[in-house]
């Protein structure tokens, strides 16, 4: 069987779908973002803190990878990384990206649009040690996205930097950085099983929002 005929096959919206009822919609997308994720949360959608970053390189190609919203407030839409890592560098060169969620279980999406901008080292410090044990050990071990030898050296290296975080639990990796996108679109998407599609997109307008609907 090819893919094709695997896709075809493939349902979509086989669930009941919430309603999007953009009149009451608030006038600030963060207070929707927030609405929308703590639904999310409450209907039990796989891991709703998951979405795709991306971002454009020195070439001009569009480059895109899933990570974790680390916190979204009054300074924008945060993720973190190691800034020498290749969307690191993208970012310093072109400080610009997308953030895009999907929660299959409800048929929404949100896109973010804007500019990113690296946060204070206190929050990232911050951010670092909140984080697990083996998760601050993986980020110290990494070479991130380099080309590795083989399986033995990370082992090594996790080996290494497992023992530091044990016996240095404040041990900071150097190069670990909280970005924050400043969003000039929000698009909430609405999905529905007969394809009418309810979008409400958010334009920045100086210091406010322009709401508009848009076609599915």
């Amino acid at each position: 069987m090819s893919i094709r005929d695997l896709l075809r096959g493939l349902p979509v919206f086989a669930r009941p779908l919430p309603s999007f009822r953009t009149a009451g919609a608030p006038d600030d997308p963060h207070e929707l973002f927030a609405a929308w994720f703590g639904e999310a949360v409450a209907a039990g959608v796989t891991e709703p803190h998951v979405m795709t970053l991306s971002t454009v390189d020195a070439d001009g190609l569009p480059d895109s990878r899933v990570l974790i919203l680390r916190e979204a407030d009054e300074r924008g839409w945060q993720f973190a990384t190691d800034a020498t890592s290749p969307k690191g560098r993208q970012l310093d060169a072109n400080p610009a990206a997308a953030l895009g969620f999907y929660w299959r279980e409800q048929g929404r999406q949100v896109r973010v649009r804007g500019t990113v901008a690296a946060l204070d080292a206190a929050t990232s410090a911050g951010d670092f040690l909140a984080r697990s044990p083996a998760s601050r050990a993986a980020a110290l071990a990494s070479r991130q996205s380099r080309v590795l030898a083989g399986p033995a050296d990370l082992e090594r290296a996790f080996t290494a930097a497992e023992r530091t975080v044990e016996q240095e639990p404040g041990t900071l990796s150097a190069e670990h950085t909280v970005y924050a996108v400043t969003a000039s679109t929000v698009e909430f998407w609405q999905g529905d099983r007969d394809r009418r599609h309810v979008r409400l997109r958010y334009r920045r307008d100086g210091s406010g929002w322009v709401t508009e609907l848009l076609w599915p």
